[in-house]
C-alpha cells in the first residue's frame, strides 16, 4: 500500500467518512483531496463541506473542472427539476427504484472521477517519484445499486488502471463499500466525524449557522436521516 492517499471528496456523508477512515487508519504521508465541479446544483453546499474538512484533515484541497459533464448531463443533480419527494416505503420499492435510476445518473461520472484521480496519481509518481492509492466513498447499495457503486466497478476500474497508465502499478480502493449507511455512521462518530459538516441533499438550499440545510424529502435525505436512526446517533443536520 502506498505511503499517499489520493480522496475523491464530495463533500458528502459516505466521501467525508472514507477520508476521516483513511487519515486515522492508513495514516498517509500527504493526502489530496479532489472535489469536482460538474455544474451540480448543490455545488456551493458541497465545496464549502469538502474544503472544510480537507482543512480539519490537513490534506491538499484541489478542484478539478468538469462543467462540461453537467451540460451533457439529463440528471436531476444537474437540471433544476422539481425532485420528487421520497416516502420510506418508496426506498422499499426496488421495481420503481431500478425505473428511477436514470433520473439521478450522470453518464459516467464515477470512471471519469477516478480517471482524473488516477491522472493526478500517475503525474505526482512521474514528477516526484510518489507513490499515491486511490480512495472513493462507495457504500452497500442493497438491491438498487448504480452499476458504478458495485465491487464489481471497483474491480474493472483497477483492471483498467493497469493499461491506462505507464508508470506506477495504482490501487483504487473502496473501503467502505460492504457497509450499509448506519455502519458507516457508526464508524463515523468512533472517528469524530462533524457531520454537520456534510452534504448530502440532491436539492440544495440555504445555509443556516453556517451549515448547509437539507431539504429533507428527497432520497438522500430520507436515506441521511435513516442512517442515523437506525446507528441510534443524533442527527446534527438541518432539514427544512
Amino acid at each position: 500500500m502506498a505511503n499517499n492517499a489520493i480522496i475523491l471528496l464530495s463533500g458528502g456523508l459516505d466521501s467525508v467518512t472514507t477520508a476521516y477512515y483513511i487519515k486515522n487508519k492508513i495514516k498517509p504521508k500527504k493526502m489530496i483531496a479532489l472535489f469536482f465541479d460538474y455544474s451540480q446544483r448543490t455545488l456551493k453546499q458541497e465545496e464549502y463541506c469538502a474544503r472544510i474538512i480537507s482543512k480539519k484533515l490537513k490534506a491538499k484541497f484541489k478542484k478539478v473542472e468538469l462543467k462540461w459533464l453537467g451540460d451533457i448531463s439529463t440528471s436531476f443533480l444537474n437540471k433544476q427539476k422539481q425532485l420528487p419527494k421520497t416516502k420510506e416505503k418508496d426506498l422499499a420499492d426496488v421495481k420503481k427504484g431500478k425505473k428511477e435510476i436514470t433520473k439521478y445518473w450522470v453518464p459516467c461520472r464515477n470512471s471519469l472521477f477516478l480517471l482524473a484521480a488516477l491522472a493526478h496519481a500517475e503525474s505526482e509518481f512521474i514528477s516526484k517519484k510518489q507513490k499515491y492509492d486511490l480512495y472513493i466513498g462507495l457504500k452497500s447499495e442493497g438491491r438498487i445499486p448504480m452499476k458504478d457503486t458495485t465491487s464489481q466497478f471497483v474491480k474493472v476500474i483497477n483492471n483498467l488502471a493497469k493499461e491506462a497508465t505507464d508508470k506506477g502499478n495504482f490501487k483504487i480502493i473502496a473501503p467502505l463499500i460492504d457497509k450499509d449507511k448506519d455502519e458507516i455512521i457508526g464508524l463515523g462518530i468512533k472517528l469524530k466525524i462533524p457531520y454537520e459538516f456534510t452534504y448530502s441533499c440532491y436539492a440544495g438550499s440555504k445555509f443556516k449557522n453556517k451549515i448547509p440545510v437539507h431539504c429533507g424529502t428527497c432520497e438522500n435525505c430520507v436515506l441521511r436521516k435513516k442512517g442515523f436512526y437506525w446507528a441510534n446517533v443524533k442527527d446534527p443536520s438541518y432539514y427544512y
